[in-house]
């Protein structure tokens, strides 16, 4: 890792990892360094949704909306195996929002954000609607409209295999421990997972490291830039799948939050998220017994059987990274993202990335080099724009051919069920085919984990997606985690470790 590069960046969550690889195809040498895995802090704890973000309009984030709208299709299109549409249902419910503002606001949606692909919005009677089954009796109209799922970590991992394929240093288990600067450029100094030292050189530094952005700051010498980050914990639920039909909802509480109810892993749902300020390390946060207990009684407002905390089969946090804006409610803080540029006493550039969402990580990664400009090339920033134009590993397909990739995979592989297929294209797209190549009967993909998972897509992770235990490959590069029993996932862990320890 030792040697020089024209930019380093800390932090492999979502915008460290679309910086890299946004960089990378433009030409540049890159270095990444995460402390853990990819996407194991805030990337991998969101509701997991490509939307313009509805609630925002209220507190006119016009902007971010209409950037976000926008990217909705982008990001599909480069990415139809982890990100698709999925269409929301907002029961309307007396006492809250006016019917007036909802649909104001749901024509906005509709037409602010360039929408060519994703269908419109639409009014339900949910007394003849499948959608209106699972609620309350009390409920009877309900619009109806279009945003997009995605697989939070895996759009990271996939960002990160994409930039390393354009020649990018995307290096995990990788800790800053220092970093100093002068005129001409940063030294930053690496503590490897096994104890050992590398260094790293650069004339631009990028502080991408998402609820550390401040800490690391701390840690970087004289800086002009000051830590305004206000941390936000959001926490989400799983059940058991409460209906069948495909359509996820949208839920408002009277406390003026939303809550969302969504299809999650086949056999679940999904209900988030809440907003709360945190303090404390954020690798340490977890949901807890009051924020349950919310998310629980809020849904329970809408559906007909009541969701207890004793339903709940596994909770998740995350804590967001916001800008302080002085808001004065966690859930009214700014969304958007602000990026900040310093060259304290004429010194080497330091960028720090403050808020963003997972929507909006690419017009991020844009942004930052172009704030960057006047250290970069003109040939580079020339280069804008092509990371919405080439498709993340495995989405070299188009966003109408799911299906037809789905039974290409069944026809070659016929010993793979159904639901098999389904989940292996939903995670690697083409890459399914050569995860599976040359196999004729279940036995060929080698050791069977549990659930599905066979050796051949460990060590296809291991070897493309720097998954270094079972938890990577479980809860980041999958949810399989919700399935395999913990001698399981001990057995898998034990792989992992073996194999990544002689080198595989």
């Amino acid at each position: 890792m030792d040697g020089f590069y024209d930019l380093l960046i800390i932090g492999g969550g979502v915008n460290g990892c679309g910086i890299a690889r946004d960089a990378a195809g433009r030409g540049l040498s890159v270095a990444l360094f995460e402390q853990n895995d990819l996407a194991s802090g805030t990337s991998s704890a969101s509701t997991k949704l490509i939307h313009g973000g509805l609630r925002y309009l209220e507190y006119y984030e016009f902007r971010l909306v209409r950037e976000a709208l926008m990217e909705r299709e982008v990001l599909w299109r480069m990415a139809p195996h982890i990100i698709w549409p999925l269409r929301f249902v907002l029961p309307y419910q007396k006492g809250l929002r006016p019917l007036w503002l909802i649909r104001l606001g749901l024509f906005l949606y509709d037409h602010i954000g360039g929408r060519k692909l994703l269908r419109s919005t639409r009014m339900l009677d949910l007394k003849r609607a499948s959608a209106g089954r699972p609620l309350k009796p009390e409920f009877h109209r309900a619009f109806e409209y279009s945003d997009c799922w995605v697989e939070d970590s895996r759009l990271v991992a996939l960002n990160a295999r994409s930039a390393a394929e354009l020649g990018a240093r995307i290096e995990t288990r990788a800790k800053v421990i220092a970093a100093s600067r002068d005129a001409s450029g940063w030294t930053v100094t690496v503590e490897k997972a096994n104890g050992t030292r590398q260094t790293a050189r650069g004339p631009i530094l990028i502080n991408a490291a998402g609820p550390w952005v401040g800490e690391v700051l701390g840690h970087l010498g004289p800086v002009s830039t000051t830590a305004s980050v206000r941390m936000v914990q959001g926490s989400h639920i799983v059940i058991p799948r409460l209906f069948d039909h495909k359509r996820a909802y949208i839920f408002q509480n009277a406390d003026n939050r939303i809550i969302f109810a969504i299809p999650y892993e086949r056999d679940f749902t999904l209900i988030g998220t809440t907003d709360r300020d945190y303090k404390g390390d954020p690798a340490a946060v977890a949901a807890t017994e009051g924020e349950v207990r919310y998310l629980c009684d809020a849904a329970s407002e809408y559906f007909e059987m009541a969701i207890r905390p004793e339903d709940v089969v596994w909770t998740y946090s995350g804590v967001r990274p916001l800008y302080d804006d002085g808001a004065s409610k966690a859930q009214e803080a700014t969304r958007d993202y602000v990026l900040k540029l310093d060259e304290h006493e004429g010194k080497a550039p330091l960028l720090s990335i403050f808020g963003g969402k997972i929507t909006t990580y690419r017009r991020l990664a844009e942004e930052a080099l172009e704030k960057l400009g006047d250290h970069l090339a003109p040939e580079v920033q020339a280069k804008k724009g092509w990371s919405g134009q080439k498709p993340l590993p495995g989405g070299d397909f188009p966003v109408s051919g799911y299906q037809h990739l789905v039974y290409r995979l069944r026809t070659e592989y016929r010993f793979l069920s159904s639901s098999t297929a389904q989940r292996l294209v939903r995670a690697y797209g083409t890459d399914a085919l050569n995860i599976v190549a040359g196999a004729r009967t279940t036995a060929d993909l080698g050791q069977h984990f549990g659930a599905d998972l066979y050796e051949r897509e460990v060590i296809h992770l291991i070897e493309t997606e720097w998954a270094r235990s079972a938890a990577d490959i479980l809860w980041r590069r999958s949810k399989l985690g919700l399935r395999l029993t913990a001698a399981e996932a001990d057995a898998l862990n034990s792989f992992v470790i073996l194999r990544t320890n002689h080198g595989g």
